[in-house]
């Protein structure tokens, strides 16, 4: 047996696939601790739905964990001062955890940490949460990684863990009143029990016409997987819900007929998003910097100056005077969650329509989704405000959108009563010629010499294979990359 250890869970909220708690097994006492850290309460991406989440989950992961002999601690405070606190009682050796990729504060929380541990002679042990990989020079043989890191056997949550050795206050997990917080908006149910119920609801019904249902707003709210908030709190692992996906599709393979080969189909379009989900976090772990800076340095400059606070306060209040754009806003802000077309649509409109950067209207979304995940969001941002310097230029028409997504307004009668009345204000830009005069700004910078370049260093360190291979051809034999490519990640 190994010495004393600490399970240190962060975003990886579960019992079952959880490599640092199999781990822990092999010690001679452990015991678990969540620490809620001031840095991230006070970090401007954090919400009150974030913890009301997270604190959910809390509840049921130490009734969970408690059956199986193993005490939860809560603490909170900054890291590694809660560590070296809580080592003056409880003398570890070993620390257990999940590698995080996430924003800059966690970044910096972990190198504090690993410098902690070598001083003190403490063991950290991390485990890779998704299939993200560190170090990673480059992206070739990501795809393979992927796949054997999905196709490994699932590990099992532990029957029994050994003695703590001592008698710790296991400390309360507060509620938002506690906190001294504002009360967030109602959130799904949360937990492992709430995640594995959710991924079943899906595979077996209603991921059904699951490519159908994904981009229409109305429809996505039941038709897409909604794990999205499951997984970046860690309540289900990825490998859970790709083990799980394949096993279905076997099934559906096995029952044949019509409608199990149009339900393998759909089940299909919605593995492929599992992949694009890892890939786009393993930019952001690839390069921290994202979260700040332009993938592509030719468009430092293009929007930073120009930020518009009267057209960012209609935006994110949901009265631009573009129905659907402002139904759009008003029902994630009232949910926390909307479908990815809608979430594309919605940054596409403040980066080109309302010319406004992407790091603060970025930071308010971060605020309004559920299921922020700093890999993902980040690059998507980026993506869809044209700063990427490899990415096909989309800039989302707001009136096309509505008559493809809500053609009998069902959508935005919902969200916004007051349309068609004197109380619902006049377009706050004139769409098509702003959104001609955006796409000229971003032209011209991707004209210059140096943009293709830069482009090239972009595709070398994040590119998906795809990308460098169509990139390599004359740009006269380049195709546009597949329908599919718009990345429905949310879903």
């Amino acid at each position: 047996m190994t010495d004393i250890a600490v399970v240190w869970f962060k975003r990886d909220l579960r019992c079952a696939d959880h490599a640092p708690l199999a781990a822990a097994v092999r010690c001679r006492a452990v015991l678990g601790l969540y620490v809620l850290e001031d840095e991230w309460l006070e970090a401007p991406e954090w919400d009150p739905q974030h913890w009301e989440f997270i604190r959910q989950s809390l509840l049921e992961l130490r009734r969970a964990l408690a059956a199986r002999g193993m005490p939860l601690l809560l603490r909170r405070g900054a890291m590694p001062a809660v560590l070296a606190q809580l080592r003056r009682d409880y003398p570890f050796t070993e620390l257990f955890s999940h590698q995080e990729t996430g924003a800059a504060w966690s970044y910096a929380r972990d190198r504090r940490v690993a410098a902690w541990c070598r001083e003190q002679g403490v063991r950290w042990r991390e485990w890779p949460q998704f299939g993200v990989f560190r170090p990673l020079a480059r992206r070739d043989g990501w795809a393979a990684a992927w796949e054997q890191f999905m196709a490994k056997p699932l590990l099992a949550a532990v029957d029994r863990f050994p003695g703590t050795m001592a008698e710790l206050d296991q400390g309360e997990i507060p509620t938002l009143r506690a906190l001294d917080r504002p009360g967030a908006r109602p959130i799904p149910p949360a937990g492992e029990t709430a995640a594995q119920q959710t991924l079943e609801s899906f595979l077996s019904e209603r991921g059904s016409r699951y490519l159908h249902t994904l981009s229409s707003p109305l429809l996505a709210e039941q038709g897409c997987s909604r794990l999205s908030a499951h997984l970046a709190y860690g309540t289900v692992s990825m490998r859970q819900v790709v083990h799980r996906a394949r096993q279905r599709l076997r099934e559906l393979r096995e029952q044949g007929g019509v409608e199990a080969v149009e339900r393998a189909r759909h089940l299909r379009g919605f593995l492929s998003r599992l992949h694009w989900h890892c890939h786009f976090i393993q930019k952001l772990e690839d390069e921290p910097d994202i979260e700040f800076h332009n993938f592509s340095r030719i468009y430092d400059g293009l929007r930073e100056d120009d930020w518009n606070e009267e057209r960012f306060s209609a935006w994110a209040e949901g009265r631009t005077g573009f129905p659907f754009v402002d139904a759009c806003m008003r029902c994630l802000r009232a949910t926390g969650w909307i479908n990815f077309r809608m979430r594309a649509m919605l940054v596409s409109f403040a980066s080109y329509h309302l010319w406004l950067h992407w790091r603060g209207t970025g930071l308010f979304l971060a605020r309004q989704f559920l299921d922020f995940e700093p890999g993902i969001h980040w690059s998507q941002m980026q993506m869809q405000s044209g700063t990427t310097g490899i990415n096909t230029l989309r800039i989302y028409s707001p009136s096309k959108q509505w008559a493809d997504q809500d053609p009998r307004g069902e959508f935005v009668r919902r969200w916004l009563p007051e349309w068609g009345s004197a109380d619902y204000p006049p377009p706050i830009v004139p769409e098509q010629q702003v959104a001609r005069a955006a796409r000229e700004k971003i032209w011209a910078r991707r004209r210059l010499p140096e943009a293709r370049a830069q482009a090239a260093q972009v595709l070398r360190r994040h590119g998906a294979s795809a990308d460098r291979k169509r990139a390599a051809k004359p740009k006269s034999q380049q195709k546009p990359p597949p329908a599919t490519e718009q990345l429905d990640l949310f879903s």
